[in-house]
C-alpha cells in the first residue's frame, strides 16, 4: 500500500475476486473442502463430493399402479359395454397400489371399472392393453445409472431419490466453517447498556446468519478491542479454526482502522478497496491458510460484502455453482443517480401497477439497516452508468417472489406516519399483503402518479395563490379532465419541532430568521417545504434569511431527529414526529393530507384492503393516538 492512500485502488469487483482466488493458492488455502460421509438423511444442504450411482432400481420388481384386479391382457380381447367378459376366480389377482405384480400377469384395471358378480367372477367391460397400470421395474430409476453429479447441492426429493436407489450414506463435501470476529473499541454486545458513542454488535448475528442460510457453520468470537496486538491474535486463533474469517469493521482508513495491515502481518493481503458502493474498503486476503475477508463496519455494506464476496467464495470451497436468485424487468418509479467508477448495489422496493412491475429505490446509505430489512429487490447500477431516469427499465435480482409482490400497494409521495401504521395493520391482517411507501415530495409523487408509477400519491401540496392543497398541483400536472380520485387520509398539525422546553423560545415562523437559530429544512418538492415557504412570504420574509434553509431532510422524522440529536434548533414538521423524539412543539397551521390515485384504481382488489382499514374505527383511534391527527374525514372521497 502506498503511504497516500490507504487502498491499493478501486478494483473491479470480478478482478477483485479473481485476485483473491489467486492469493489463497498461494497461501496454501485449500481449493475444496474434505469429503465425508454422512447418512442419506442428514444430507440436505451439502453437496456431493462423488457421483451418486444407483445401486438398485425403482421399483425393483414389476408393481401394481393403482388398486384393483391383475389380469392378463389377452383375457380383455372382446370385452366391451355390450358384450362384457367374465373372468373366473382364478383367472385374475386382487392387487393394491404398489403391490409385486403376480407371475403370469401383465395388466391391472382399476377397481372401479370392475363389476364383481354373485359368483365371484370379474365382469370386465372394456379390454385392456398389456402392462396397463403397471410400474415396470426400473422404469423410475435403473441399477447402474448416474443419479447425480459430483457438485450438487442436496435438496429433499434428491435424498429421496438416493434413497430410493439403494444409498444409506452419501459422499459430501462437509460444511464450511465461519468465523466472525467483530472488532472496536465502541462495539458492545447485543443486550448491554449502551453509553453515548456505543454502537451495539449487531453485524456478528446478521453475518452469522447469512453464512447460516448459506448453509454453513458460524461460530462468533468475543468484541476484540482497536488493538492490533490483540486482532492479530485473534485472527491467528480464529483462522485456525475456520475455513473463512470475517473480520468486523477498521477496514477503513480511520485512526483505529488496522485490519488490513493486521491481515498483511498475519498473511497477505490480495486487495483492499473494492469499486462497489456499499462496502468499498473490504479487505481481502488471508492468513493461516485461511481465506480472510476484511468487512467494512456499516450494516449495508457488510450484508452485500457477504454477498459479493463470501457467498461465492464458500460455493467454491464446496465445489458448488454460487446459488442465484431469479430475476425480472421492472421500471424505476424515481430517477436514481449513480457515481461512475463503482458497481452501485441499490436495494429497491417492488410492485405491480398497470401491469408494470415499478422498482422504488430505498435510501442508500451504507449504515441504513432499515433498507435491508425493506428490500423487495437488488439493482446493480454498473460502473460505467451515471444512473437511470425515472420509468427506465432495469433488471432486479429478486428477493422475494413475485406472487407476493403482486400483492404490494406502491405509494409514493409525502412522508406521514399514518402510512407506517397502515402497513403495519395491513400486514397484521393479511401476511401477503405489503404497503410500501417512499418518500420523495407531494409533488414526486404526483408526477409518478401521473407516469404510471404508483398505485397512490401522498399529498400536502398548498398552492398560494388559492389556499387549497393537493387539487391545483393535479389539475397542473394531469389536467383538470384527467381520471384522477382524491380520497382524504387524515388533518394533522404541522408546526416547528424543537428542543424539549423549547430552549430559544420560538413562537412561529417569523422566528426562523434569528441569526442564532440552526434550522433543518424539507427537500424540494415536499408539501412541509411549500407550506414553510408559503409562511415564509405571508411574514415577507426571505428564505435565505433562515440558517439552514438549503439543509434537507426527507422525512418528518428525520427532521425531528436532527432536533434530537442537537443537530438542528427547529424544523418545521408534524406533531407526531415530535412526540416520536420527546421534543416539544410550536403550531403552525393544520393542513389535510390525500391520497391521490387514478378512478380505475379504486375499485381493484388490491387496494379494498387499504379502505376497510380507513373505515375501523379501531384504526382511526389508533391514528388520533399519534398526536396531532384529525381522522374526522378519514376515507372520504374530495374528488
Amino acid at each position: 500500500m502506498s503511504a497516500e492512500s490507504p487502498f491499493v485502488s478501486d478494483v473491479p469487483a470480478a478482478q477483485a475476486l479473481a485476485a483473491w482466488r489467486e492469493a489463497r493458492a498461494a497461501a496454501g488455502c485449500p481449493a475444496r473442502l474434505a469429503p465425508i460421509r454422512v447418512p442419506v438423511a442428514a444430507a440436505v444442504g451439502r453437496v456431493t463430493a462423488e457421483p451418486v450411482w444407483a445401486v438398485r432400481s425403482s421399483p425393483a420388481f414389476d408393481s401394481a399402479a393403482m388398486d384393483g384386479i391383475a389380469v392378463r391382457a389377452a383375457d380383455t380381447v372382446g370385452a366391451a359395454e355390450t358384450s362384457p367378459v367374465l373372468l373366473a376366480a382364478g383367472d385374475f389377482a386382487v392387487v393394491d397400489t404398489g403391490d409385486p405384480l403376480p407371475e403370469g400377469y401383465d395388466a391391472v384395471v382399476m377397481r372401479e371399472h370392475v363389476h364383481r358378480t354373485p359368483a365371484g367372477e370379474a365382469e370386465l367391460r372394456a379390454a385392456v392393453p398389456p402392462y396397463q397400470h403397471v410400474r415396470s421395474i426400473g422404469e423410475d430409476i435403473s441399477a447402474g445409472e448416474l443419479l447425480l453429479p459430483e457438485g450438487h447441492r442436496l435438496r429433499p426429493v434428491d435424498v429421496a431419490a438416493c434413497a430410493a436407489a439403494g444409498a444409506v450414506e452419501l459422499g459430501v463435501r462437509r460444511a464450511p466453517r465461519v468465523v466472525i470476529v467483530p472488532t472496536g473499541d465502541e462495539i458492545r454486545p447485543v443486550g448491554a447498556e449502551l453509553a453515548p458513542g456505543d454502537i451495539l454488535d449487531t453485524n456478528s448475528m446478521m453475518l452469522a446468519a447469512q453464512a447460516r442460510e448459506a448453509g454453513c457453520e458460524a461460530a462468533v468470537t468475543p468484541i476484540v478491542p482497536d488493538d492490533p496486538g490483540a486482532l492479530a491474535a485473534a485472527l491467528r486463533e480464529a483462522a485456525r479454526e475456520a475455513d473463512l474469517v470475517l473480520l468486523i469493521a477498521g477496514s477503513s482508513a480511520g485512526r483505529d482502522d488496522y485490519t488490513a495491515r493486521v491481515v498483511a502481518a498475519t498473511g497477505v493481503v490480495a486487495v483492499h478497496g473494492v469499486a462497489v458502493r456499499p462496502g468499498h474498503p473490504v479487505v481481502l486476503g488471508a492468513a493461516g491458510g485461511t481465506p480472510v475477508i476484511g468487512v467494512p463496519g456499516y450494516p449495508v455494506s457488510a450484508a452485500l460484502t457477504f454477498e459479493i464476496f463470501a457467498a461465492p467464495m464458500l460455493a467454491e470451497l464446496e465445489g458448488a455453482a454460487p446459488r442465484e436468485r431469479p430475476s425480472a424487468t421492472a421500471h424505476l418509479a424515481r430517477k436514481l443517480p449513480s457515481a461512475i467508477g463503482m458497481d452501485d448495489w441499490v436495494r429497491v422496493r417492488l410492485g405491480r401497477v398497470r401491469d408494470r412491475l415499478v422498482a422504488t429505490p430505498l435510501p442508500r446509505g451504507a449504515g441504513v439497516l432499515t433498507s435491508l430489512v425493506r428490500a423487495d429487490g437488488l439493482l446493480v447500477v454498473p460502473s460505467g452508468v451515471e444512473g437511470h431516469h425515472a420509468g427506465e427499465q432495469v433488471r432486479v435480482e429478486l428477493l422475494r417472489g413475485l406472487s407476493e409482490i403482486g400483492r404490494t400497494i406502491v405509494a409514493i409521495g409525502s412522508h406521514d406516519m399514518v402510512l407506517d401504521l397502515a402497513a403495519s395493520a395491513l400486514r397484521a391482517a393479511d401476511p401477503l399483503i405489503t404497503l410500501a411507501s417512499s418518500n420523495v415530495g407531494s409533488l414526486g409523487g404526483l408526477v409518478a402518479l401521473r407516469d404510471g408509477l404508483c398505485h397512490l400519491a401522498g399529498s400536502h401540496l398548498l398552492d398560494p395563490a388559492t389556499g387549497d392543497y393537493t387539487l391545483p398541483y393535479v389539475d397542473r400536472l394531469m389536467g383538470a379532465d384527467a381520471d384522477v380520485a382524491v380520497i382524504r387520509l387524515v388533518h394533522r398539525d404541522q408546526g416547528l419541532i424543537v428542543a424539549p422546553g423549547n430552549p430559544l423560545g420560538l413562537t412561529g415562523i417569523k422566528d426562523l430568521t434569528r441569526p442564532d437559530l440552526r434550522y433543518v429544512n424539507r427537500q424540494r418538492g415536499a408539501g412541509t417545504r411549500a407550506l414553510l415557504d408559503h409562511e415564509l412570504a405571508r411574514h415577507s420574509l426571505d428564505p435565505g434569511e433562515v440558517p439552514g434553509y438549503s439543509r434537507e431532510e426527507h422525512t418528518h422524522l428525520a427532521v425531528a431527529a436532527a432536533v434530537a440529536a442537537g443537530r438542528a434548533d427547529a424544523g418545521l414538521g408534524i406533531l407526531a414526529a415530535a412526540r416520536a423524539f420527546g421534543l416539544d412543539f410550536v403550531p403552525v397551521a393544520q393542513e389535510p393530507y390525500d391520497l391521490v390515485l387514478r378512478t380505475g384504481t379504486l375499485a381493484e382488489e388490491s387496494l379494498a384492503p387499504l379502505w376497510e382499514l380507513l373505515a375501523r374505527q379501531d384504526f382511526r383511534a389508533s391514528v388520533e393516538a399519534l398526536g396531532g391527527y384529525s381522522c374526522a374525514e378519514t376515507g372520504r372521497r374530495i374528488r
